[in-house]
């Protein structure tokens, strides 16, 4: 199985379209159809916002796994600000904290195929999350 991963510096709008970007044209590569694209698209979107709203700045990495046995995509958010003090509570719908809808996290959960969150308060918060062919 070869892979290929691509790091993207959050730091503003710019670098979110970019991310979002790099992920459609990953995911179409390894042979996702447009509407599958496009959910990838948006859990990128809504972790990289994140990134955004909560600590300012982070990374997103995609790595497009292209094989025989499996073929995917794997996004992972990193980012080194406040964390999250409760994640089953921000897992929950509606559930927010800056004010929006609360559908970010629970939304991309929901996008994906494996979802899991690492959050520690004052440490930083990392999502890896990956979409099977």
């Amino acid at each position: 199985m070869s892979n290929r991963e691509h790091r993207i510096r959050i730091t503003g709008d710019t670098d979110v379209a970019i991310a979002v970007m790099q992920a459609r044209q990953q995911s179409t590569q390894i042979g996702f159809d447009a509407s599958c694209s496009c959910r990838i698209a948006t859990a990128v979107s809504e972790l990289a916002r994140n990134i955004l709203k909560y600590a300012d700045e982070g990374d997103i990495v995609l790595t497009a796994y292209a094989g025989q046995a499996h073929s995917g995509i794997e996004i992972r958010a990193e980012d080194r600000g406040p964390g999250i003090a409760d994640v089953e509570l921000a897992l929950s719908d509606r559930f927010s904290t800056g004010r929006t809808l609360g559908l970010g996290l629970p939304g991309v959960r929901r996008l994906m195929d494996e979802f899991d969150i690492n959050s520690q308060p004052g440490e930083g918060t990392r999502v890896r999350v990956r979409k099977w062919l």
